[in-house]
C-alpha cells in the first residue's frame, strides 16, 4: 500500500430532535481517547442564532470496532467569559481541538471564542475532560510587519510534546491560520482564477511559545513570539483558502495533519460563488516539524454524499478530530471525525501507507494557483 486510503464509516451524530441547544447543528468535534480505552467527542452544539456550546459525548462501537453512535454526557464549555460573549447577546465556544500535552500532564483545548472583536483562539485545560478551566485568549507577537495581534484567528491546535523552533529551542507550538482581511474564501473567490497568493497572509502558520522545562504548570500560557509560515495554497482544491484541521499526531512517517482546503464550485445558478470544503493530508518531519515532507495533490475527502452536500452550509467536509486505533492493534489506522455540511458529524477511516507516496505538493517560493 503506497497511498493514503480513506473510507467513510458513516454519520455518527446529528441534532437531537427537540433539543434547543442543537437546533442549528452538531458539528466539528474534538476527539480524545483516555487511558481506560474510552473515546470522547467534544462537538460544537449550535442553538438558535448561531449560539455555540461545546458538548461531551462518549463514542459507541460495534463488534468490529467501528464507531456507530454516541451517548451525550453534557456540556464542557458554554459562553461565559467576556471574550466569548457579544453585546447583542450572541456568542460562542466553537470548533474545539484537544491534545494531551505531556509536559502539562493535562488535556489542553484550543477553541474559537466568538468574541466582541471577532473569532479568536482561546485555551482551556482539564485533568479529566469533564472539568475545564479557561486560560484566556492566545497572545501573539507581531512578526516582520505581520500583525498577528489584531486579526481574526481560528482552527488552531497544539503539538502534544515540545518541538524545536527555528533556532532549535524546544518549545510549545501551535498551528493556526489567521484570517487577514481579504483572505476569506468569499473574498478570494472574487479574484481571477489564476492569481498570485499572498504568502504571508493566506497561509497556515506554526508559532512557538517559550516554556520552562521544569515545574511547568498550565495555569497561564505565554506569548507566542516565534513564527514560521508552514503551508500556503498550491493545489486547485485549496485555491481559495487552506486552514487547520485535526491536531498533529505522530505516525511512522512524521506528524500527520488532516487539513481543509476551499475551492469554488462552477456551473451554479445565478452566477453566485459556491464554495466546496475538502480535506487533505499533510505530513511534517518528526525532527523538524516546520518542514513538510508530504502533502496531498488531491483531497482525501470531499463532499460527495447527500449529508455532506446538503445542510446548514452545503458542500462541506471539515475534519477536526482524529483517533489512532491502537486499541485494535492497528497503529496505522486513524478514524477522522468531521463536520458534514455544518449540521452533523461523520467519521471516516484513514489508513496510512507503508511508504509515503512519491508525488506530493510542496510550497514554492512564489505560490500561484
Amino acid at each position: 500500500m503506497n497511498e493514503f486510503n480513506l473510507k467513510r464509516l458513516g454519520k455518527i451524530m446529528e441534532p437531537e430532535q427537540g433539543n434547543p441547544m442543537e437546533v442549528e447543528g452538531v458539528l466539528n468535534p474534538a476527539a480524545v481517547r483516555v487511558p481506560d480505552g474510552d473515546l470522547y467527542l467534544f462537538p460544537r452544539l449550535v442553538a438558535k442564532g448561531n449560539y455555540s456550546r461545546i458538548g461531551i459525548a462518549k463514542v459507541k462501537f460495534n463488534r468490529e470496532g467501528d464507531p456507530t453512535g454516541v451517548e451525550r454526557l453534557g456540556i464542557a464549555l458554554e459562553p461565559e467569559a467576556d471574550y466569548e460573549l457579544r453585546p447583542d447577546g450572541s456568542g460562542g465556544c466553537e470548533d474545539p481541538r484537544i491534545t494531551f500535552v505531556e509536559r502539562f500532564q493535562n488535556y489542553l483545548m484550543t477553541y474559537t471564542a466568538h468574541s466582541p472583536i471577532g473569532p479568536r483562539i482561546a485555551f482551556a485545560v482539564s485533568k479529566d475532560l469533564f472539568n475545564w478551566k479557561r486560560l484566556g485568549l492566545a497572545t501573539f507577537e507581531p512578526y516582520d510587519g505581520i500583525d498577528f495581534v489584531h486579526v481574526d484567528n481560528k482552527d488552531a491546535s497544539v503539538f502534544p510534546i515540545a518541538i524545536p523552533n527555528h533556532s532549535g529551542k524546544m518549545q510549545m507550538a501551535i498551528i493556526h491560520r489567521p484570517l487577514f482581511p481579504g483572505t476569506r474564501p468569499e473574498e478570494t473567490a472574487c479574484q481571477p482564477k489564476t492569481r498570485l497568493v499572498d504568502l504571508d497572509h493566506e497561509s497556515i502558520w506554526i508559532s512557538y511559545c517559550p516554556m520552562e522545562l521544569d515545574g511547568l504548570k498550565p495555569n497561564h500560557l505565554g506569548l507566542f513570539n516565534s513564527h514560521h509560515r508552514l503551508a500556503t495554497p498550491v493545489s486547485p482544491w485549496e485555491r481559495l483558502k487552506i486552514g487547520g484541521g485535526t491536531p498533529p499526531i505522530l505516525t511512522r512517517h512524521g506528524w500527520l495533519i488532516i487539513y481543509h482546503g476551499v475551492s469554488e464550485i462552477t456551473g451554479q445558478e445565478n452566477d453566485e460563488h459556491h464554495l466546496r470544503y475538502s480535506a487533505g493530508v499533510m505530513v511534517l518531519s518528526e525532527e523538524h516539524p516546520r518542514e513538510i515532507i508530504y502533502r496531498s495533490v488531491e483531497p482525501v475527502l470531499k463532499p460527495e454524499s447527500s449529508q455532506e452536500r446538503h445542510g446548514t452550509v452545503p458542500n462541506v467536509v471539515f475534519p477536526t478530530g482524529i483517533d489512532r486505533r491502537d486499541d485494535l492493534g492497528s497503529p496505522d489506522r486513524f478514524d477522522v471525525y468531521y463536520g458534514m455540511a455544518d449540521n452533523r458529524i461523520g467519521v471516516a477511516r484513514l489508513d496510512v501507507p507503508d511508504i509515503l507516496p512519491v508525488e506530493g505538493e510542496a510550497d514554492s517560493p512564489e505560490a500561484t494557483v
